[in-house]
């Protein structure tokens, strides 16, 4: 049973940090694609990183590029997004889900519909 689990979501002041977690079972850790996504009210679900845990190398849309960090622990199945420089504009639900890196062919394409897997989201807040 594939399953994912995200958490580490609160209420930050703009500026702060935050790191989420996404704990992941029921798979091949090791052969996918983990990626995390938002949605805030009204919005729909964008992508906002994305690794390849064979070998650790990752992607970020231009609005997290610099401040967001994600990484992989592959002896723990967890994956992680450190979150630096906090905005207002980043407050939304997040989620993340997985993929066999076989069908994902390349970190770029982090879209809902490329992705097989999902697990509950976390709630980011942050305020001015």
């Amino acid at each position: 049973e594939v399953q994912l689990q995200a958490s580490g979501g609160g209420l930050v002041q703009a500026g702060g940090s935050l790191r989420l977690s996404c704990a992941a079972s029921g798979f091949s850790f090791d052969d996918s694609a983990i990626g995390w996504f938002r949605q805030a009210p009204g919005k729909e679900r964008e992508g906002v990183a994305c690794i390849r845990n064979s070998d650790g190398s990752t992607y970020y849309v231009d609005s997290v590029k610099g401040r967001f960090t994600i990484s992989s622990d592959n002896a723990k199945n967890t994956v992680y997004l450190q979150m630096n420089s906090l905005k207002p504009e980043d407050t939304a639900v997040y989620y993340c889900a997985a993929v066999p890196m076989r069908l994902l062919g390349r970190l770029e394409r982090l879209g809902v519909h490329e992705f097989d897997f999902w697990g509950r989201g976390t709630q980011v807040t942050v305020s001015s």
